[in-house]
């Protein structure tokens, strides 16, 4: 395989925060640049070495298991030294900042710095305290571009294209960071949004955003090419948002019977985990429509690419 050439002006960011200020041409910069290293993943041998002499920490203040070991791997498939940091067993849970944490641990040579914490804007935080790159794995509710990026390439890989399509997101709209960076990126790139949920979940706010906002799933079905199923976040959810979860599965639950109102070649996805019952029957999950391992997959690649980027731009100075 032959490194990406960055000298393209498209691509000039050492920080990846969000999509919210990307332009639909970088979008697509990392979406090709991301398919150039999906054939590292088939190799014998699987590594390049694009990021050798490199340092990538995972900073990570939530619990995450795909999400960390794809940011992982991707970085050693890169030839990068990977360090993981446990919260639990930090200075900061002796009181020390957020701050003080990163900037200690950049004076051991980190090169790469990839966050994920309960708290919206952490990420853009952390990168006006130190001078390495920052990747945002995860902010509070606010953004978790790398899922958007992968969702993003995923759709790309089995329609052909983005644009005119119609994409619903189904769920728990409103404490989903997946769900605003999905709408932003997919808006970027042409699509038409729709967001599907009970209305203590689905707010009409989102529609400033340039998305459609409906609370019947079964209103929609016959016109969606992609419908990408949230997670009902019982973490984040602090009060009463639906009557029960028999009442959720009647109304916004996807199985056999809405999946036959739908199109033929109809897409969905989820960005896991997966509560089977809840938000997809089982066999669905599992069906030829689902694209969630896909999803995965392509994760690995969607990440090598961000990792290269920033870093390349980084290394220029930018």
């Amino acid at each position: 395989m032959t490194e990406p050439a960055v000298d393209d002006p498209v691509w000039t960011r050492k920080h990846l925060l969000g999509l919210a200020d990307l332009t639909r041409d970088e979008i697509e910069f990392i979406l090709d640049t991301a398919a150039s290293f999906q054939e590292v993943s088939t190799r014998s041998i699987k590594k390049v070495p694009a990021l050798r002499g490199r340092v990538v920490v995972n900073l990570f203040f939530e619990e995450s298991t795909r999400t960390r070991m794809s940011f992982s791997l991707a970085a050693q498939r890169l030839s990068a030294d990977v360090l993981d940091f446990s919260a639990k067993s930090s200075s900061t849970a002796k009181g020390e900042s957020l701050r003080d944490t990163a900037r200690n641990i950049e004076a051991m040579g980190v090169d790469i710095m990839i966050i994920r914490h309960p708290s919206a804007g952490a990420a853009l935080d952390l990168s006006q305290a130190v001078d390495c790159c920052v990747i945002n794995a995860g902010d509070g509710q606010h953004a978790h571009p790398t899922q958007a990026l992968l969702d993003l390439f995923t759709i790309r890989e089995r329609k052909g294209r983005i644009e005119g399509l119609n994409v619903a997101i189904v769920g728990d709209i409103a404490h989903s960071r997946v769900a605003r960076s999905d709408m932003r990126g997919l808006i970027k790139m042409g699509a038409r949004v729709t967001l599907v949920g009970p209305p203590t979940l689905a707010p009409r706010t989102f529609e400033q955003f340039g998305a459609r906002v409906v609370h019947k799933l079964d209103d929609v079905l016959p016109e969606l090419d992609v419908i990408n199923m949230l997670r009902i976040q019982k973490e984040r959810i602090t009060s009463p948002v639906f009557p029960s979860v028999r009442e959720y599965v009647q109304l916004f639950g996807f199985d056999r019977k809405r999946l036959a109102r739908c199109k033929p070649d109809v897409l969905i996805m989820h960005p896991g985990p997966v509560n089977r019952g809840l938000e997809l029957a089982a066999d669905i999950a599992d069906g030829p429509q689902s694209t969630i391992l896909r999803q995965v997959t392509n994760g690995l690649a969607v990440r090598m690419a961000v990792l290269f980027l920033c870093q390349q731009a980084a290394g220029k100075g930018r």
